[in-house]
Parts: C-alpha cells; structure tokens; sequence
C-alpha cells in the first residue's frame, strides 16, 4: 500500500454484477455448445449475453466514472507504456481498468456481438454455413482473450500487491483519489431479477 493511499469505491455494483453474470453466460453457453440436450440453455445464456452487452455499452457511456469507456479506454501508446511498466517491475497504478486491462475488455464486448449476432442467425436459419463458422470461430477467439485478461489479471494483482479479483467481487481497490459515491445496488438487483425472469420465462414452457 503506497503512502496516503486508502480503500475506496471503485466498481459499482451494476458492473460488478455483469462482470459475474458475463462469466457465468458465456462459461455456460460455451460448455452445451455441442450438446442438443442443452440448446435451450446455450441458447438462452447467448440471449443472456447479448442483454448484458447492451446494458454496459449504456452504461459505459452514463454509468459511474470508472464504469465510462472515455475514464479508460486510451490508445495503442499508453498500452505500450502500460505494458513497458510491467516488465520493468514498476507497474503504472490505475485505480479503474489498466490501458491492457481496456483492450480486453473492449475485445470481449466487441466478440460477444459477433457472437450474440451469428449465434440468433444460426438458431434461426439465417445465412449459410459461414454463419456457424463465424460463430464458432468468435467464441474461440473469446476463449482466447479471456484466457489472456485471466493471466493479466493474475500478473497485475501479484506486481501491484492488490487482489483485482477481490476488488471485482467488493468493489474496493487502494487509490489517492475519492471514490465513487453511489454503489447503485438497486440497479444491480434489477438486472439480477430481469436475468431470472428471462431465464424462467424460457425455461417454463420446455419440455
């Protein structure tokens, strides 16, 4: 903990609550890909997928300061410099999303669309067979880029000495500056309840 530095609100509890609802999904939708028993689910977590995309997307633009894509999102040189840090031992400190961190994060918004949108066409018989290659390849890719944000985060909580994964489940993190002031709590309860109630309107009338 450098000096001066204090635990504050960083993550609100709308992105907190994506964040787990997203892994959940796309772990889901990923595991009964192949299985015809499961399409409902795999379907339903796609459509699930797509809900949450549209939500941050929103919420990245009218959301709290370190939700907003413009608070994180910077160019190829300030990751490049973001990445020089961390070889060097010297981490640069960034209490909302790291630049590397960003691009991550804009990869997975960006395939899950692709996926969300090859997926529906692909259910629906909508296109040929590039549809479902397209599908397939955009969830590998996914897969990939998670695989890759996963050790990141791994590497940047060891050299920062703070636990990124604790931090998205609290949504605390050490920083200088003053916190967010409102955690949004009742936003994030809707879209735990909307979730549900989509998944049991889908599911009540399966066989």
């Amino acid at each position: 903990m450098s000096i001066g530095s204090q635990k504050i609100l960083v993550w609100d509890a709308p992105v907190r609550v994506f964040h787990w609802l997203m892994v959940l999904s796309f772990a889901g939708a990923y595991l009964t890909a192949e299985s015809e028993r499961w399409r409902l689910a795999h379907v339903t977590l796609g459509y699930t997928m797509g809900g949450l995309v549209a939500f941050r997307l929103v919420w990245g633009c009218v959301g709290t300061r370190h939700a907003r894509f413009a608070n994180f999102v910077r160019g190829p040189a300030a990751v490049m410099d973001y990445l020089r840090s961390l070889l060097n031992g010297k981490p640069e400190h960034h209490v909302g999303h790291n630049p590397a961190g960003a691009v991550a994060i804009v990869l997975l918004l960006l395939s899950s669309i692709v996926i969300v949108g090859t997926g529906w066409a692909s259910y629906n018989s909508v296109g040929g067979n590039w549809v479902a290659e397209w599908h397939e390849g955009a969830s590998s890719f996914m897969l990939a880029v998670v695989l890759v944000h996963v050790a990141g985060v791994a590497v940047s909580s060891l050299l920062h000495r703070e636990s990124l994964l604790r931090a998205m489940v609290t949504g605390y993190k050490q920083g200088h500056e003053q916190g967010i002031k409102k955690p949004w709590l009742v936003l994030a309860i809707m879209m735990v309840l909307a979730v549900l109630g989509f998944w049991w309107l889908q599911w009540r009338g399966a066989p």
